[in-house]
């Protein structure tokens, strides 16, 4: 077994008259069984949530059996990594992430900016304004885009009905994509999962000149979470774009992120920031296996 312990904060951070924080314990268990055993087995982990403003993990670990050597490091867009290897023969390897976190509601008190300040964070954020193959928009949306740049007085503005546009249009239907699919794709299927929501979300913002960013964490499903209750929570993606601050948005859920998101990692799509990748030696097939359990602790 391996773990990795973090203290990063403490609810003493906490000041009387500011909005008292969530508290939720997540505990995220994914690995692949295979059909005819594994001789080793390489990955990337991605699980450990981030210390933000609007979020402060208390602690940490992840956990890999069989046992494992491994290393903790930050990837170019600051993600916790912890990289693992197992070199003996295995029939399922376990990766199993437990996390405190305290979170609050994301306050922007700088003003949104107007088209023409866009051009100055260009350079700086031009990592987030590639139209690549994973969310360039439909040609369909594509055309309902122009119109609407044409329409919005300011970046803000445009926003706003990208995710009305998304939102309407795609529902959220698991099973009609794959992890491979592409914003195009799933936007002519009308369906897809969160991960697909986001994709079409950034390809709208950035064919506008917006710096759009993918989001990956969780969500815990409950508006009101009951205090004590160990609920089955999800894997999310969202949204954040530039309007003179990044601001967050969920277009799955027609949302702006609050202190039921979860957030563990950034970058320019899913393939930045994936919970578990890797390689592995079998001669036979392999199953994926998933679950995530969310308590709100306070």
């Amino acid at each position: 077994m391996q773990g990795q312990v973090q203290g990063q904060g403490s609810a003493s951070q906490w000041q009387s008259g500011s909005p008292r924080p969530m508290q939720l314990r997540v505990r995220h268990t994914t690995g692949f069984t295979y059909a005819e055993g594994a001789a080793a087995s390489y990955n990337e982990a991605r699980m450990t949530p981030l210390t933000t403003s609007d979020q402060v993990v208390l602690r940490s670990r992840v956990e890999v059996s069989p046992t494992a050597w491994s290393q903790e490091y930050r990837d170019y867009w600051g993600t916790v990594v912890t990289a693992f290897e197992v070199h003996e023969p295995h029939d399922a390897l376990t990766v199993v992430a437990t996390s405190t976190v305290e979170s609050t509601p994301h306050a922007v008190d700088v003003a949104p900016v107007g088209w023409s300040d866009l051009a100055a964070v260009s350079d700086e954020w031009c990592e987030f304004l590639v139209l690549d193959s994973w969310v360039r928009p439909h040609d369909d949306l594509g055309a309902q885009l122009d119109t609407l740049r044409a329409s919005s007085d300011t970046p803000g503005e445009y926003a706003v009905g990208v995710f009305g546009l998304v939102h309407d249009h795609l529902r959220y239907l698991p099973g009609v994509t794959q992890v491979s699919t592409t914003a195009a794709e799933a936007w002519e299927a009308g369906a897809g999962v969160c991960q697909d929501v986001a994709h079409a979300t950034l390809g709208a913002l950035r064919r506008a000149g917006i710096p759009a960013r993918y989001v990956s964490g969780y969500l815990h499903p409950s508006a009101e979470p009951v205090v004590g209750e160990t609920v089955e929570g999800e894997s999310h993606a969202w949204v954040e774009y530039w309007d003179g601050d990044w601001r967050g948005f969920d277009p799955t859920n027609a949302v702006v992120p609050g202190d039921r998101h979860v957030l563990v990692a950034r970058g320019r799509g899913y393939g930045d920031c994936p919970p578990l990748r890797g390689i592995y030696s079998t001669p036979g097939a392999s199953e994926l296996f998933v679950s995530v359990e969310i308590t709100r602790l306070r």
